[in-house]
């Protein structure tokens, strides 16, 4: 089966949205009404392209209607100095394993040949854990692709947010983040070899998954769900440590606000389908969710 798990390990990953049967030609943008309060929910694609500058104007008005700005980290207030020295800070209050001892010899070897067609040494990851090795390879790929998190959706939405004096609220701090890839990576080997088969056709497979969301094509979106994690026990413990535990957790804190609070509920669309995704999370807990 072919894997795009790896593709999610970037902090700004998650693509999907929820499966619909109904055709939209825009990204999906849901309300959540409960006790006459009505909050939105917008699954967010963490990286653009020039044509994604700009938001729509049913989102746009969403978030100026509403009390309260969610997202999962408020990048936009962390320098790149700053994401460097916490990065470094994280890893070396860790027990992560520096690559080589991370990683089979094999595995290394399949790695280094992917360094070594792009010029790079492999050498200056190896005092780095595997996932932080990972992030690179994602971030590769992105650009690679013409794809950055300059238009990040994310990103546009704190700061329309921001000029319109709504209050921000994040979900995670960033360690938080930096502790999920952490744990995940203890299949290090299952992590690289999946992201360097994936690699293989990741120029397609970027733009076909940011079109489908540029076009709502909610169809061709929620395939990707299924096919991100199978019966592996790297596949499982990525998705309960990336999805699942987090939209539970979220939940949780969201809720007693929303009943009497408009929020504006920006996240990477992967938390929104499934039995444990933030639509049906929020139906259990009495909200009516309706796509609009």
């Amino acid at each position: 089966m072919k894997h795009i798990l790896p593709f999610k390990l970037l902090i700004s990953f998650c693509l999907l949205v929820l499966f619909s049967t109904m055709s939209y030609a825009s990204p999906a943008l849901w309300s959540v009404e409960k006790n006459g309060v009505t909050s939105y929910l917008f699954g967010t694609v963490h990286v653009g392209d020039p044509s994604m500058k700009g938001l729509p104007d049913k989102v746009k008005n969403a978030i100026k209607q509403s009390e309260r700005t969610v997202v999962e980290l408020n990048i936009n207030a962390l320098s790149p100095f700053e994401i460097q020295n916490r990065t470094a800070a994280f890893i070396a209050n860790s027990n992560s394993r520096p690559l080589p001892q991370a990683l089979s010899k094999e595995v290394y070897q399949q790695l280094k040949i992917y360094f070594s067609k792009r010029d790079i040494n492999i050498a200056l990851f190896d005092s780095m854990p595997a996932w932080t090795v990972i992030l690179t390879m994602v971030q590769l790929e992105y650009q690679k692709s013409g794809f950055s998190d300059t238009y990040g959706i994310d990103k546009q939405v704190i700061a329309y947010a921001n000029q319109h004096n709504k209050q921000i609220k994040e979900l995670e701090v960033f360690e938080q983040q930096l502790e999920m890839f952490s744990h995940v990576a203890i299949f290090s080997d299952e992590m690289v070899t999946q992201t360097l088969s994936q690699m293989q056709d990741s120029d397609g497979f970027i733009k076909e998954m940011i079109n489908a969301w540029k076009t709502g094509n909610d169809n061709k979106l929620a395939s990707y769900y299924d096919l991100s994690f199978d019966d592996s026990k790297y596949a499982r413990l990525a998705e309960q440590i990336l999805v699942i535990d987090r939209n539970h957790t979220w939940v949780r804190t969201l809720v007693p606000d929303m009943k009497k609070t408009s929020h504006f509920i920006a996240v990477g669309a992967l938390h929104l389908p499934k039995k444990d995704g933030l639509i049906a999370l929020l139906k259990t807990q009495g909200f009516t969710v309706k796509r609009i």
